[in-house]
């Protein structure tokens, strides 16, 4: 994701990131503008610029533009819902992953050290994993040992975020039959549990179902027959003026249909994705503060009256 100051006009006018879509779209635009110059030459050598059956064509692009504003409004619309529901979801993974580690932290007691540490690397390492999962890369480079559980426990070829799932959740069991955790605080620890699985599944159903192939088909199909259209409607009017125009309208309609290609699946790699190696590395970090600092009650003073307020120890 690209960081950026909104206020930066002169920014967004003048340069070309990665994901500006004039890169994309720059051998078609040529295409449609030698197209556009060919009609109108045409037209202009067989002086047929007054004709009125020409003339009609505007009317019928004057009706249509209509519809494809309605549509592509629509597109963008339902685009970014899909990559704001992911951005709703790994901020709630970012929440739940915080609750369960400060309650695992005032739960477990500064004895067991090797359950401290294996929350302290399982939990960072489901956010990684359901990060690789999504984008379909390997989980290895970021996996954090922990005790009692390497990379050889993984099954890398299968479903990897709910294996670290099981694993965390089995292991707050073993330490329930062990009595070291307390019937009701698997209640407690419960909804954060759920919920890891849970955002994986949304996740997942935002990721493997796109906008359906008709609807995609049509809107690219709409744009492209209007643009191609558009030389004959315009031409008695703007004669060769028209070829630039042309290649503008076409390039704001399709630059808008690739901006929702590329947001309505928010979990890769290209500059409007979520910044899910950021969120990762947040989620590692406050994680790793939660069990690395244990919050206690300051010493009564000397009278017998306890003071007011806590303090972190290291």
């Amino acid at each position: 994701m690209v960081n950026y100051n909104p206020k930066e006009w002169g920014r967004f006018i003048v340069t070309l990131n990665r994901a500006d879509t004039v890169r994309k779209l720059l051998p078609i635009l040529i295409g449609v503008g030698v197209y556009s110059f060919l009609i109108v030459h045409v037209i202009e050598l067989m002086d047929l610029s007054d004709n009125p059956h020409l003339k009609n064509f505007s009317l019928m692009h004057t009706l249509l533009s209509f519809v494809i504003s309605m549509l592509l409004v629509f597109r963008t619309n339902t685009a970014y819902d899909r990559w704001w529901e992911g951005r709703k979801l790994w901020g709630s993974l970012v929440n739940n992953t915080r609750n369960m580690a400060l309650k695992l932290d005032q739960l477990l007691g500064p004895a067991q050290t090797d359950a401290r540490q294996y929350f302290r690397a399982m939990i960072p390492n489901f956010a990684y994993a359901l990060k690789n999962h999504l984008r379909q890369q390997p989980i290895e480079p970021e996996f954090t040992e922990a005790p009692s559980f390497s990379i050889e426990s993984l099954h890398l070829n299968e479903h990897v975020p709910q294996q670290i799932a099981l694993a965390i959740f089995g292991k707050i069991v073993d330490l329930q039959r062990r009595k070291i955790l307390l019937p009701e605080h698997l209640v407690i620890l419960n909804p954060e549990i759920q919920s890891l699985m849970d955002v994986c599944g949304a996740c997942e159903r935002i990721k493997n179902t796109p906008i359906p192939f008709s609807y995609s088909s049509f809107i690219k199909k709409f744009i492209f027959i209007y643009c191609l259209t558009l030389p004959l409607g315009y031409v008695s009017n703007l004669h060769y003026l028209v070829v630039p125009l042309v290649v503008f309208v076409f390039y704001v309609l399709a630059s808008l249909e690739i901006i929702a290609e590329e947001i309505e699946n928010p979990f890769g790699t290209d500059d409007n994705d979520l910044p899910l190696d950021t969120i990762c590395k947040g989620i590692h970090k406050t994680v790793t503060q939660s069990f690395d600092h244990k919050l206690t009650l300051e010493q009564p003073d000397q009278i017998g009256t306890p003071k007011v307020g806590f303090r972190y120890d290291r």
